[in-house]
């Protein structure tokens, strides 16, 4: 006789266990105790405990003030939107990875869109979320000029949003506070003088993001201003800006016209707004074998900037880093805050650290 085939279940245990303690809740039509949900379900106490807090923080259960729990009706998922600066730059990337994370461990539906950068495409995008209607928008749009436009399209949509790095009118800041930013970066710079150089700078070189407005813009204000107290004997019109828009190639061309007619300057401190721009000033003075006559700080710690700085070769001293991954955890119960009608911050900062070669290959505590 053939063994007759055992028909196998692909049950998830913890799963039926959370399904069990629902339908008990169902069942009671009023509030109960944790103890009670243990001794009816024959669930490990353990376990119950931590499928009704799960239950509370996805909105299927309400705990009371004497810490009982009782079945409520199931809210409406929440829906935000996410545009991003562009999926093409290295930080864009992180904080996407982090807030997507953030929105799925909390059962947020995600709309992510691109804003590539341009103008228009933040405007479309911002169209878009009105017309699908999302509850809130976590907008990382990197021009300042185009900022009223997106924010009225979402005024007039009556929809909550926050602005990430940038601000826009009417809506909540989330990111770095970029005048601290630069003075650490500034800093940085400086104390590389005063140990390698003795102190005498050329030029000071800020390659900034002009369309990012003054807001982005201080990181550069900020590196000034700490390179002015530490060398004071500097005079101000050794100080001069450059527009490299945030980006490689931008900042490549503009810091190698620099370099080209300052022939005869060695001792070059530059503070860039991003490490992509960072970058574009390495590829110019390597391009014109001038790399040995600057010292760079970038801003966001992008894997390509820390690579570099763990060559322990190269001219980019340093990164401040804004912690790109923890944007995701609080962007998320920020959002979901506003909707709850909380009262929040008109400015969300966020954690930044210095980041050298030296903290990267743990020479320094």
């Amino acid at each position: 006789m053939p063994k007759a085939k055992i028909k196998r279940l692909y049950l998830i245990p913890i799963l039926s266990k959370g399904l069990d303690v629902l339908e008990l809740l169902e069942q009671v039509h009023g509030p109960i105790s944790l103890e009670d949900v243990y001794k009816k379900t024959s669930i490990s106490k353990t376990s119950v405990y931590r499928i009704l807090k799960t239950l509370v923080h996805r909105g299927y259960v309400a705990q009371t003030q004497n810490g009982q729990y009782r079945l409520v009706a199931r809210p409406r998922r929440l829906c935000f939107g996410l545009a991003v600066q562009s999926a093409d730059l290295p930080f864009s990337q992180a904080v996407s990875r982090s807030v997507t994370a953030a929105a799925a461990a909390a059962g947020i539906e995600l709309l992510l869109l691109d804003n590539r950068f341009d103008t228009e495409t933040a405007v479309r995008n911002a169209e878009e979320f009105a017309e699908k209607r999302v509850d809130l928008v976590l907008e990382f749009q990197a021009e300042e000029s185009v900022g009223p436009r997106v924010a009225n399209i979402f005024k007039k949509a009556d929809i909550p949003v926050i602005a990430i790095d940038v601000p826009h009118p009417n809506a909540t800041y989330f990111g770095v506070d970029n005048f601290e930013c630069g003075v650490e970066a500034g800093t940085l710079l400086a104390q590389y003088a005063q140990r390698k150089w003795k102190g005498n700078v050329d030029w000071v070189v800020g390659v900034g993001f002009n369309e990012a407005g003054s807001f982005v813009q201080s990181r550069i204000t900020g590196a000034f201003e700490a390179v002015k107290q530490r060398l004071r004997n500097l005079p101000t019109e050794r100080f001069v800006q450059i527009d490299g828009r945030g980006s490689r190639n931008p900042s490549r061309l503009a810091v190698g016209e620099f370099l080209e007619s300052h022939e005869g300057s060695q001792r070059i401190l530059v503070a860039s707004a991003t490490d992509s721009s960072a970058l574009g000033v390495l590829d110019a003075a390597r391009q014109c074998g001038r790399e040995h006559d600057i010292a760079v700080v970038g801003q966001d710690c992008i894997p390509d900037a820390l690579e570099e700085m763990r060559s322990g070769q190269s001219a980019l001293i340093g990164s401040i880093s804004h912690e790109a991954e923890t944007y995701g955890p609080r962007l998320i119960q920020l959002g979901i805050s506003m909707l709850r009608g909380y009262a929040v911050p008109p400015y969300n900062y966020v954690r930044h650290k210095v980041v050298t070669p030296e903290t990267l290959n743990g020479d320094q505590p």
